[in-house]
């Protein structure tokens, strides 16, 4: 390692110190391995360097990280004086830490709501099936940006337990607005789809609105005589003033576009 990187991290005012920052990573992003291992070192040595350093380099933890910085991260997940937990979860999400999982557990009762966020997001990354337990409880918080981010937590996690959180947010609602609730669900396709279509029949108009919706981020072909129909003749009212119609023809333009979209990828 070149001390002179590492002396670009601690000498000058702060403003000076983020601009090498920057260069620093992109330095790293081009493969430059003496700019990689100054910014394992702020991550390794992270009370030694400002706050602000240490947030922006983990927000692009992927370009530089590697196994040496799994010992830091997981104290700086603990670490509350340093007050950094929020980037220490980025980061251990990035580079795939799995032993993070009762840290981050530990950071969901945190006072600060992006700690909390992170948390969760990273858990979701993780993909730990072993959580979904104490994430479920979270999609009823009183903070939509929480509730949003569980949600899809669970979709990324994924399995039976996951799902059946999911769903009984989706039939018994405690708000009314749950877009997030329908995205979740979509990934489970293609299992979900009947159920979905299902409760495109239902009595109450808001589920039908919501089924319409994840049927339409599921991308898949078989959700379209159902989108079709519900398009054609489904008039209901939502209590927000949705009209399920409305939804299902926004739906079917959501499905084309994702299938595009996979075509695109595809090709």
């Amino acid at each position: 390692m070149n001390p002179a990187d590492t002396r670009a991290l601690k000498d000058g005012d702060l403003g000076t110190r983020e601009e090498n920052l920057r260069l620093l990573l992109e330095r790293a992003a081009d493969g430059d391995t003496s700019a990689a291992e100054a910014l394992r070192g702020l991550v390794r040595d992270y009370r030694d360097y400002h706050r602000a350093l240490y947030s922006r380099a983990l927000n692009r933890a992927a370009v530089f990280g590697d196994d040496s910085l799994r010992a830091p991260l997981l104290a700086a997940l603990a670490d509350t004086r340093y007050n950094c937990q929020a980037w220490a979860a980025m980061g251990c999400a990035a580079l795939g830490f799995r032993d993070a999982v009762p840290g981050l557990l530990a950071m969901l009762d945190h006072p600060q709501e992006m700690a909390r966020d992170q948390a969760v997001i990273a858990l979701g990354v993780l993909g730990d099936e072993s959580v979904v337990p104490q994430l479920a409880p979270l999609l009823r918080d009183p903070v939509a940006g929480m509730r949003e981010h569980t949600a899809e937590a669970l979709g990324m996690i994924g399995g039976d337990a996951a799902l059946a959180a999911l769903w009984a947010e989706f039939e018994h609602r405690r708000y009314f607005r749950i877009g997030y609730i329908a995205s979740a669900l979509s990934r489970f396709t293609p299992d979900i789809i009947p159920r979905l279509c299902e409760a495109a029949e239902h009595g109450d108009a808001d589920q039908r609105y919501w089924a319409a919706v994840a049927l339409g981020s599921t991308g898949d072909d078989r959700a379209v005589p159902t989108l079709e129909r519900l398009m054609a003749h489904d008039r209901g009212q939502t209590v927000f003033d949705g009209v399920v119609g409305v939804a299902a023809k926004k739906a079917l333009r959501t499905l084309r576009r994702i299938q595009a979209a996979i075509a695109a990828r595809e090709s």
